[in-house]
């Protein structure tokens, strides 16, 4: 398909796909014209490990937005909300190990 679009898209990525166990995660690239912000949903990931998962809030949070700060809640020994620096939105979540000060 590169014949067919603008040189410039060339070093995108087109798919990237998570194997999760007996599960397959794919997401696709669309054409600039094509992109619209996500909106209407969280992608969330409950890591085992208050410690990892703020690691990994940190590095989604880098050039995007916190709109709830990681942190110990009553259900979760950390748990935090961003927009990350391309409008996704997630949700972190941690079972297990509490966060350190």
């Amino acid at each position: 398909m590169a014949s067919q679009v603008d040189p410039v898209l060339h070093g995108r990525i087109i798919h990237a796909t998570l194997q999760l166990g007996d599960i397959e995660l794919t997401g696709v690239d669309q054409f600039p014209c094509d992109y619209g912000k996500p909106q209407g949903f969280f992608v969330t990931l409950t890591i085992d490990g208050a410690a990892r998962a703020k690691e990994i809030f940190t590095a989604l949070a880098e050039n995007g937005e916190i709109r709830f700060a990681f942190q110990q809640t009553f259900w979760s020994p950390g748990f935090g909300v961003l927009t990350d620096q391309f409008f996704v939105p997630w949700e972190i979540n941690s079972v297990e190990s509490p966060i350190s000060a």
